[in-house]
């Protein structure tokens, strides 16, 4: 279920026409991070797992739209940033492409 829905934000955002093509590349190769971090989680802890890539989903969809409703992409980043507090040392790395990605959606956003 994971590796499906990490799949479908990546089409999400290829097909987005209101990124550049520079800040896809980028935002594709921080979930590459997080998709791998994500996976690692799931083995240990999966129920936050598929919280944080729900919430990354939920982020992307409304971080992309072509008409955004800036309070929906704000509530949306604020969940996925919640989904990881607890694994600041136990998963630096989680909670870093985490925290990254928040920012690039939340930049996308505006």
């Amino acid at each position: 279920m994971i590796r499906e829905t990490i799949e479908t934000i990546k089409k999400r955002v290829e097909g987005a026409d209101s990124i550049k093509y520079k800040d896809k590349q980028e935002f594709l190769k921080l979930l590459s991070t997080l998709e791998a971090e994500i996976v690692s989680l799931s083995k240990t802890h999966p129920e936050q797992a598929e919280s944080i890539t729900d919430f990354t989903n939920v982020s992307t969809h409304e971080a992309t739209k072509r008409q955004k409703n800036p309070q929906l992409v704000k509530l949306s980043i604020r969940g996925l940033t919640s989904s990881v507090e607890g694994f600041e040392n136990s998963h630096e790395e989680l909670v870093e492409a985490v925290n990254s990605l928040a920012g690039m959606l939340s930049s996308i956003g505006i």
